[in-house]
């Protein structure tokens, strides 16, 4: 831990989109914020207008693109970049990092390490090829105290000052304790849990049932395919989870069945509205061309479905989501195989 006092300190968020900014000006509440943006007219623009993207930025956030600047200055960082970023970013940002800071990150995707493994489907995917962020950021910088927030945390209601609520998981106290400190305030809960491989997968699976769901309403369906999906996809998460090496609690609480019912049901969802517009007959290619900011379901979906696989475990919903996206099965007939899966119990992880 470094001697410097933290409190005193500005913290740091590297990732100016939506969810990043949203959680900078939570953090702006509190404390100082510098936040890293990789463009530099994105830096330029909040300088001169105190906005971004419709979004009002506090007046306690210092802009910069400097990394050596960022890292120097903030001892707790909150890295909240797109998973397919992540890697380059904490190699850029690794020269900087020292075994005192504090890393809790906001990214809800995997990295699989395995070259050319989406070209080849022959290649089997281990668990060993399957980084999560955390792993990511051990495995390639000198930072041991690392966590990460997951819940229902929809970015443009975050923005808006809504009442929310998200956790901070990570298996060092002091790492909970400081994203309490410097995220709570009147309208935002934040709970804390040990269990940080679970809880960083309840936020990685919950995009692929988001998708499914937005899917069924885009097709016209209602309130009950979609709790049924819901419920389905629930334990497909916990089976895949399972498989990962996570605790079946973690997919019970807020960064679970609460993240899966906001993401599953909202326009504000990036996953969702991929699924509502598949569900309306557009292609995975129109739909990803046309969005700012990425949908980390999808690659979710490459990945889980190579790596069940591999393991013989049963993702019915994966399945079929990822025959959809390379155009083996259309939408309708995807949702006729999941309504004819020979599922007897109606779960059985306990």
């Amino acid at each position: 831990m470094s001697s410097k006092n933290t409190s005193d300190r500005p913290v740091g968020v590297v990732g100016a989109g939506s969810f990043g900014t949203a959680i900078a000006n939570i953090l702006a509440k509190n404390t100082d914020v510098i936040l890293f943006a990789r463009n530099p007219g994105v830096v330029d623009e909040i300088l001169s207008t105190r906005r971004l993207n419709d979004i009002s930025i506090h007046e306690r956030i210092t802009p910069t693109n400097d990394l050596k600047f960022f890292a120097e200055n903030c001892d707790t960082l909150f890295p909240i970049v797109p998973s397919e970023n992540f890697p380059k970013l904490i190699d850029d940002l690794s020269p900087y990092l020292k075994p005192y800071h504090f890393l809790i990150h906001g990214t809800k995707g995997l990295i699989v390490n395995k070259k050319n493994w989406e070209k080849d489907e022959s290649k089997r995917i281990s668990k060993d090829n399957v980084f999560t962020m955390s792993r990511l950021i051990r495995e390639r910088s000198l930072v041991v105290r690392i966590g990460c927030l997951a819940g229902p945390n929809l970015a443009r209601e975050l923005a808006e000052n809504q009442p929310a609520a998200t956790v901070v998981a990570s298996r060092f106290d002091e790492v909970i304790t400081e994203g309490q400190r410097l995220l709570r305030n009147d309208l935002f809960q934040v709970y804390g849990s040990k269990d940080l491989l679970g809880i960083e997968l309840a936020g990685v699976l919950k995009n692929i049932i988001a998708i499914a769901a937005g899917a069924l309403s885009g097709m016209g369906f209602g309130e009950n395919a979609r709790s049924m999906l819901i419920s389905r996809g629930l334990i497909e998460m916990i089976w895949v989870g399972q498989l990962l090496g996570a605790d079946t609690r973690a997919f019970l609480g807020l960064a679970g069945i609460g993240d899966l019912v906001a993401t599953c049901s909202s326009k504000l969802s990036r996953n969702f509205t991929v699924g509502v517009r598949l569900g309306k007959g557009e292609s995975i290619e129109n739909i990803q061309k046309s969005m700012e900011e990425t949908a980390e379901g999808i690659n979710t979906i490459k990945i889980i479905v190579r790596l069940a696989k591999s393991y013989n475990v049963r993702a019915p919903i994966t399945e079929s989501l990822y025959k959809v996206l390379t155009g083996r099965m259309s939408i309708e007939d995807a949702l006729r195989f999941l309504m004819k899966s020979p599922f007897n119990t109606d779960f059985d992880f306990f």
